[in-house]
């Protein structure tokens, strides 16, 4: 190996592995549905009906998921609220609870 080959080879074997990540990187995203990028980083997703259709299951999903979540924080707040409060004021409550149904 002739001295003046050195310098050639010590930016075609970095510039083979980036293009080699960059191949794979790709390839990985792809594979698993994320979003390619163009050359100002911004987000490209494909244009077709299935993925159309996709993020219109996947909003709606997400719009339920958010209404289930909100009753269960609201549960949530009525259990640790129970959990809370003092034995007297339970036994309170459900002593109310108890002449109002037997009331109606």
């Amino acid at each position: 190996m002739d001295i003046s080959e050195i310098p050639v080879l010590a930016l075609a074997i970095p510039s083979a592995l980036i293009a080699v990540g960059w191949v794979a990187n790709t390839w990985i995203r792809v594979k698993h549905g994320y979003p390619l990028e163009n050359s100002w980083g911004k987000a490209v997703y494909p244009k077709n009906d299935q993925a159309v259709e996709r993020v219109k299951l996947l909003t709606q999903e997400n719009a339920e998921l958010r209404a289930e979540l909100g009753s269960i924080k609201d549960r949530m707040a009525n259990v640790e609220r129970i959990v809370t409060d003092s034995g007297y004021q339970l036994t309170s409550e459900i002593e109310q609870l108890r002449d109002k149904r037997e009331a109606n």
